[in-house]
């Protein structure tokens, strides 16, 4: 990986390219820290002790902690998840976005408006909503009128605009996907944070060894190997794959002979990476989330106590999303069909199985079962650490010693795919770029 970087770098082009994606990141991380106006700082501080493991302890991953400040950039990248989420579905569902989606590049511009229309329009009720959290649970200071919940309401949903633009200038003129660039800057941004915890297992008071723990030791040691063993076992299965064995015809063209050999069909174990990680968690925090904008209904208590992360109602909704979206993801980004006419195309065929009909219907079958595969390792790494905090809850309800562990495994899947995938770029870019000589400037010359 670092021999990956060091060779981009040493590429004029992809120099600009890394040096702009690390530009964006920390005008992202800028806006993460700037204050909205008529909130109570005390208050704030009070609030995100009280729901230490709640839904909001979720959305304050996402977003870098910016969500439990309640800055510019609070509403992070939910928005922009949910709306492109919606519009996907709806691009199946409406033939008439999905005759747009296939208009080529004049079809993808008005997809991505509609998009963008659609995220703020979902960050403005939002905004509006979390706004109401906050009026509920005594945020705002005291004196504040309606003047000043509309400039609380506009800031957040400027903040998610802004969110969105500079997610769209990573993917115009940055490495990787804007969307997880981001993501994976706000979790790596919790790093001290978790380091500090660590720090706290270990001593107490002052942090001097007067007040050092040997269990508290101990239990570090093994949150640390536990966390490098699940990451080796993350990056082994992302990079695993099934290889279909493809032969191509000999075929004479003049006086030479071509084909006759033997290639393969690589298909990732995790073809869709982190993605139906990052859909389910956003879909299914939305009833706990519309139930938090109103504090004091008894309804909305009990649709926050059904879905709250610590039922096993949540986690089982949350698993089930995980592998529909996977399947989900797939059926939008694998054609079995286009594959099987680009193999015959080129004379290929899959040995034992015929030509058309039957390499489709074979091809989906391996893609099926991968797709399960892979679904599931998301579901262990995703839905284990949530699974060993609702069991500690159910034994020790007053015990907070594993209330972090519930969206470790997100982090960690987000983590690594994001890292894995800015590798394979890079590596791709690096590949082409030595293979064509090219001497192009990048962005900054």
């Amino acid at each position: 990986m670092f021999a990956t970087f060091k060779n981009a770098w040493k590429i004029t082009e992809l120099r600009a390219k890394m040096l702009f994606t690390l530009l964006i990141v920390l005008i992202y991380r800028l806006g993460a820290q700037i204050p909205v106006p008529y909130i109570s700082a005390n208050a704030l501080e009070q609030f995100n002790a009280s729901t230490t493991g709640s839904i909001f302890t979720y959305l304050n991953i996402l977003s870098g902690d910016a969500f439990g400040k309640a800055t510019l950039f609070a509403l992070s990248v939910s928005p922009y998840i949910t709306a492109s989420i919606v519009i996907q579905l709806l691009t199946v569902a409406i033939p008439a976005l999905q005759r747009m989606s296939k208009d080529g590049e004049e079809g993808k511009r008005k997809i991505t408006a509609i998009t963008r229309y659609s995220t703020v329009a979902l960050a403005l009720i939002t905004a509006y909503g979390y706004m109401r959290v906050m009026e509920g649970y005594g945020m705002l200071v005291a004196d504040v009128d309606w003047f000043g919940k509309m400039v609380i309401v506009s800031c957040y949903c400027a903040g998610a605009a802004i969110i969105m633009w500079l997610a769209e200038k990573i993917n115009e003129h940055g490495i990787g996907n804007g969307i997880s660039m981001i993501l994976f800057a706000n979790i790596v941004a919790r790093v001290p944070a978790l380091l500090g915890s660590v720090w706290r297992m270990v001593f107490t008071g002052n942090g001097t060894f007067e007040g050092f723990k040997f269990t508290g030791l101990l239990l570090a040691i093994f949150s640390i190997a536990l966390t490098l063993a699940i990451t080796v076992f993350v990056v082994w299965f992302t990079e695993s794959e099934r290889r279909i064995p493809i032969q191509y015809a000999k075929r004479v063209v003049g006086r030479k002979m071509y084909g006759g050999q033997s290639s393969n069909l690589p298909i990732k174990l995790n073809m869709s990476g982190v993605m139906p990680v990052i859909f389910a968690s956003s879909i299914v925090s939305i009833p706990a989330t519309i139930a938090s904008f109103f504090p004091k209904s008894g309804f909305w208590k009990a649709i926050n106590n059904v879905f709250n992360y610590n039922s096993w109602l949540y986690l089982i909704i949350y698993l089930a999303l995980i592998i529909v979206f996977a399947y989900f993801y797939i059926m939008i980004s694998f054609d079995p069909v286009e594959v099987a006419n680009n193999i015959q195309k080129n004379g290929g065929s899959i040995p034992g199985i015929r030509s058309g009909r039957p390499t489709i219907q074979y091809i989906k079958k391996i893609l099926n079962r991968i797709t399960l595969i892979g679904a599931l390792f998301l579901c262990v790494i995703a839905g284990l650490p949530m699974i060993i905090n609702i069991i500690n809850t159910l034994i020790d309800s007053g015990s907070t010693t594993f209330a972090g562990l519930a969206f470790g495994g997100n982090s960690l899947l987000i983590v690594v795919g994001v890292a894995i995938e800015t590798v394979h770029d890079l590596e791709a870019q690096v590949s082409l770029r030595n293979y064509g000589g090219s001497k192009s400037k990048g962005i900054f010359g």
